[in-house]
């Protein structure tokens, strides 16, 4: 049977980050999230993400407040079905978390420490 997809051919997905404030960001996956670390190497730290890896390397473009779309035009998303538990998580480690409700769900907002925005959105469902 000839492969007609990419998804067929490869085991797993990640996302790389690029950030100025490396050991900051890595940090703050490790620990304030609490993402298992896979691989650490010098300039790079692999941490497991759902099905796949979050990757965070040297080398981005860091920012005191949270970058624009233009900036940064992506969301790393964390999908959960107890948003309220999840929120006193993270305010409890001193992030400032922004709680929004939409008909299609509630999504809480944050950054990293290079300015980059994540997110928690309930239901955890995708789509729904």
């Amino acid at each position: 049977m000839k492969t007609t997809s990419i998804s067929e051919l490869t085991a797993e997905f990640g996302v790389i980050l690029f950030t100025e404030n490396f050991e900051a960001c890595v940090q703050f996956y490790e620990h304030t999230l609490g993402l298992q670390v896979i691989e650490r190497a010098q300039d790079l730290v692999s941490f497991r993400l759902g099905g796949g890896y979050l990757m965070v390397e040297r080398g981005g473009h860091g920012s005191t407040a949270q970058k624009t779309r233009t900036q940064n035009p992506c969301v790393l998303r964390f999908n959960t079905d107890d948003m309220d538990t999840a929120i006193e998580v993270l305010r409890a480690k001193g992030l400032d978390v922004q709680a929004q409700v939409f008909d299609w769900g509630t999504i809480a907002a944050f950054t990293d420490p290079d300015g980059n925005l994540c997110e928690l959105k309930s239901p955890a469902l995708v789509g729904a």
